[in-house]
C-alpha cells in the first residue's frame, strides 16, 4: 500500500478471502437472504430491503445491508443482493468500511483509483497476466467477477469492489449490476458520501 493509504480507513478492517464463482468472505453466491444474514452476524447488524425492479427480465430481488456493530450511522461495510432466480449474486464491498479483499495480493477497498490502476498494470506487467476497465474507466483484475466502482470519500475517489455472478437472464456480470449501484451520489457510483 501507498503511502497515502497507510493513514486511510477504518482502524481495524475484516480481511475476506475471494474465490471467483464461488463468493467473498463468509458470504457465498447462490445463498438464500436468510443464509446471507446468518453468515453476516459475525461483520455486524443487517437489513434487508426490496430492489427496484428497473427490468422485468430480472426476479425480485432484495438488498442486504450489513453495518459494522456500533456503528450504526455508518454506510453499510458490505451491501449484499439476491435475486429470487439464483439468490446472492452481488456482493459490495464499502470503500471506507468494508472489508478488505485483495486479489492476488493487490487490496481492492477503498483504494485511491489512480494507485490501485498503477498496482494493477505494475502486477499485469510482472506476471505477464492482463488486467481490465470497466465501462466506466476503472482499472480492476482481469475477472468479470470483480467490478470496479468508484465512491467519494471525503474528496477522494476510492475504490468499491462490486464481486459478482450474472444473475437471472443476464450475460455478464455488468448486465447484472443492481440498478442501485447504477445510482450516482456527488461524482461516486453507489456509496456514500462522508
Amino acid at each position: 500500500m501507498g503511502e497515502s493509504e497507510a493513514g486511510f480507513g477504518v482502524a481495524e478492517r475484516d480481511e475476506w478471502s475471494y474465490a471467483p464463482s464461488v463468493g467473498v468472505g463468509p458470504l457465498r453466491f447462490g445463498m438464500t437472504v436468510d443464509e446471507v444474514i446468518e453468515a453476516s452476524e459475525l461483520l455486524g447488524r443487517t437489513s434487508v430491503g426490496d430492489c427496484a425492479r428497473d427490468h422485468a427480465l430480472f426476479s425480485p430481488t432484495w438488498k442486504i445491508e450489513v453495518r459494522r456493530r456500533g456503528m450504526a450511522s455508518a454506510p453499510p461495510a458490505v451491501t449484499a443482493y439476491a435475486c429470487q432466480a439464483v439468490g446472492l449474486f452481488c456482493v459490495a464491498a464499502d470503500a471506507e468500511q468494508g472489508p478488505q479483499v485483495a486479489f492476488d495480493g493487490i487490496p481492492l477497498v477503498g483504494r485511491d483509483l489512480s494507485e490501485l490502476e498503477s498496482d494493477v498494470i505494475a502486477h499485469a506487467e510482472a506476471r505477464d497476466v492482463h488486467f481490465r476497465y470497466t465501462p466506466e474507466g476503472y482499472a480492476g483484475p482481469d475477472d468479470p467477477g470483480v467490478l470496479i466502482r468508484g465512491q467519494l470519500v471525503g474528496r477522494v475517489l476510492r475504490s468499491r469492489p462490486l464481486f459478482m455472478v450474472p444473475r437471472d437472464g443476464a450475460h455478464t456480470e455488468w448486465d447484472s449490476l443492481p440498478s442501485e449501484e447504477h445510482r450516482v451520489k456527488n461524482g461516486s457510483t453507489g456509496g456514500s458520501t462522508a
